[in-house]
């Protein structure tokens, strides 16, 4: 399944996708994965499902001067030695994986270049790379998009969807704006100042739902973005 989370600034999404990953912890109730209850992990197994469950963010994490496919080897870092990171030592079945996940996604002619050069759509692909390399249960994309102009966006969100759908891998992410999470998703979660609101597929994403989401008139007063309230007025005619 692939799901959208949205809502306006501060309603939550990020946190709700750190607390996914356990880098911040529950206050209260449980995080379930398949019967697993997640937010109960700690030591060796959280270190385990933090390695299962990839994350993306906006601003790519990369590491600028270094090479694309050494950015891409960083997501083995969890199951390597201290030794072996120390001295940046990658085993070649390690090295032939990242370059193959790399032509996937349509930018292996890029492998030796700094991943500085890259433009902002190649760099996100290099950090989908890298999370693939984890091999996990599940990816979590932070506004992936957001800081990307709109024929990028829509590569990114492409390569995310067909992720998905070829691997199988669960997807969740954080999205700016109506129509892209109607577009690429199956279920859509609303969020508003840290509640969920909405939880349904795209058709059930009506005008009144997106209302309860973005609280109309507050909302734009003092909460929505410039990029929430342009989508939320193409939703809803005026």
């Amino acid at each position: 399944m692939m799901v959208g989370i949205i809502g306006a600034s501060g309603a939550g999404k990020s946190t709700l996708l750190r607390m996914l990953n356990r880098l911040e912890d529950v206050s209260e109730g449980i995080i379930d994965f398949n019967g697993q209850d997640v937010s109960k992990l700690t030591g060796t197994s959280r270190r385990k499902w933090q390695s299962d469950c990839a994350m993306i963010f906006q601003q790519f994490n990369l590491v600028p001067r270094m090479d694309v496919v050494s950015n891409v080897l960083h997501g083995t870092l969890n199951r390597r030695s201290t030794l072996a990171t120390l001295f940046n030592l990658f085993p070649t079945s390690d090295i032939h994986t990242a370059i193959h996940i790399l032509d996937r996604l349509g930018i292996a002619e890029h492998a030796t270049k700094r991943a500085e050069a890259l433009s902002g759509g190649q760099q996100q692909r290099v950090a989908i790379a890298r999370a693939l390399m984890q091999d996990p249960k599940l990816i979590l994309a932070d506004e992936p998009i957001a800081s990307l102009d709109p024929m990028n966006a829509q590569i990114v969100m492409d390569t995310l969807r067909r992720i998905h759908e070829e691997d199988n891998r669960m997807v969740i992410a954080n999205l700016h704006t109506l129509d892209t999470a109607r577009r690429y998703c199956d279920r859509i979660i609303g969020m508003r100042k840290g509640v969920v609101v909405f939880d349904g597929s795209p058709k059930d994403l009506t005008t009144n739902a997106a209302r309860e989401i973005y609280g109309a008139s507050e909302t734009f007063s003092e909460e929505a973005t410039s990029t929430e309230i342009r989508e939320f007025r193409n939703l809803v005619p005026a």
